[in-house]
């Protein structure tokens, strides 16, 4: 195809999906389940226009799947405003850390001992496979900052940590096929270097960058007092020096960038806790308690020079720049990864596959939820709902690709690729065309209980 004909293919798709989306929700049906059949389409099992391999387009889908990942964890982070402590996020810390361990574990033995993997392999896919996705979970996760539903803040919360958390998995397995399968000292240095030092120091790093740069940027708003200028590069910079700089320290930059949002975000709630808005400069007038409100809720659409000189009113302006940039590049992002990922299950698929995602997503992630959130702040429904969203999705195509890209081995990353992809397919078709029904009745039933 010629540049031209790429031209005319992406416009038809992006008219078809804008006027599309109304529908699309008023049917039981994701975005994200529309794109990969939009995938298999255009690709070699439908009309043959795209073609992509994994092992030979290691490199650029990479990149790709990288980029797409950090952006949606920013963006993700950002939306999350209640503080650390508070008890909304012990779920989420019990979702990132041991229930994703049993989920790897259980993926192993069951790839090693019945889809005939060698240990290694195995342990490689169940890391491929352990993050959750924030690309793909967007519509069970917080749609914004004032949603504090214990449910969506437990798959939000969890969908940005283990996507950081999950790659000392990933570094481990490959370094245990390097070492052609014995363990020994190198064992002890992976853990100091990977697991206490970079998970740690990113989160750190990262945070610390959101609050002070944020804070900056606050600051810059309010003195120049224009209502022109725009802070959604904010949104490019941040992530570029929190993933960065958490590189250069030899931490993970998922959860740098991650942090970063959620650092950005405690800055817009300490000054809103600092700052109250007087009633004459916010619309809607703020409510009784407005340090419970996000400052960008208290704008009008048109936002005047007086009214900026506020620092509240300043701090509105950058996050909700730097929200609706990052949402419109998010979904743009979303639509290009998804619909590469259904070409590539188009030439990839394994039917061991099959039988690993009815594993996980019916006994392994179930039974882990169970055990692990029984003693949290969630009620038994909710409990139900985040057992059965644990959605696959561009995550595990960084990780698969990342695998690739260090020498995994043709024959071993055949097997791999082709058993990750199929759970990662089946999970979009499986959570895409069941979380309209199932997030129904859960509001259904919120609205009656507060009735």
């Amino acid at each position: 195809m010629e540049f031209i004909d790429w031209v005319l293919l992406s416009g038809v798709l992006l008219l078809g999906l804008a006027l599309g989306s109304a529908y699309v929700r008023t049917l039981p049906v994701s975005n994200a389940l529309v794109y990969l059949l939009v995938g298999v389409a255009l690709g070699p099992l439908g009309l043959g226009l795209l073609e992509a391999d994994v092992l030979a387009d290691a490199h650029w889908l990479e990149r790709l799947a990288e980029v797409v990942v950090i952006v949606s964890l920013f963006v993700g982070g950002l939306k999350l405003r209640l503080p650390l402590g508070d008890p909304a996020w012990r779920a989420a810390f019990w979702l990132a850390g041991p229930v994703m361990l049993l989920c790897i574990l259980g993926v192993a033995v069951f790839a090693h001992f019945f889809l005939g993997l060698t240990p290694a392999a195995a342990l490689l896919l169940g890391a491929v496979l352990a993050p959750t996705d924030p690309v793909l979970a967007t519509a069970v996760a917080v749609p914004d900052a004032k949603d504090k539903d214990r449910l969506r803040y437990a798959l939000s919360g969890e969908a940005g940590l283990n996507d950081g958390t999950a790659f000392p998995f990933v570094v481990l397995a490959l370094l245990w096929i390097e070492q052609g399968g014995g363990w020994g000292p190198w064992v002890g240095g992976w853990a100091l270097e990977r697991l206490l030092w970079a998970v740690p120091a990113g989160l750190g790093l990262g945070f610390a960058l959101g609050f002070g740069l944020g804070r900056l940027a606050i600051r810059a708003r309010q003195h120049t007092r224009d209502p022109a200028t725009s802070s959604d590069l904010l949104l490019l910079a941040l992530i570029a020096l929190s993933y960065a700089l958490a590189e250069f320290a030899q931490a993970w930059g998922f959860l740098a960038v991650f942090a970063a949002g959620v650092g950005l975000r405690r800055a817009e709630v300490r000054t809103v806790r600092d700052h109250p808005v007087p009633r004459s400069l916010s619309e809607p007038a703020p409510p009784l308690h407005p340090e419970e409100t996000p400052a960008e809720a208290l704008l009008e659409r048109e936002v005047s020079a007086e009214a900026l000189a506020h620092p509240t009113i300043a701090t509105g302006a950058v996050v909700r720049d730097v929200l609706s940039f990052g949402e419109v590049l998010e979904r743009l992002m979303a639509l290009v990864s998804v619909v590469l990922t259904g070409v590539l299950v188009s030439l990839a698929w394994d039917w061991r596959g099959v039988a690993l995602a009815a594993m996980l997503f019916c006994l392994i992630r179930p039974l882990a939820v169970a055990i692990c959130l029984s003693r949290t702040p969630t009620t038994r429904l909710q409990r139900g709902l985040i057992a059965w969203f644990g959605i696959r999705g561009v995550g595990s195509l960084y990780y698969l690709t990342y695998a690739v890209g260090e020498g995994l081995g043709r024959g071993r990353a055949e097997d791999v690729s082709g058993i990750a992809l199929t759970v990662v397919a089946l999970s979009v078709l499986l959570h895409g065309s069941s979380v309209t029904p199932l997030l129904g009745y859960y509001e259904r039933g919120l609205e009656q209980a507060e009735r």
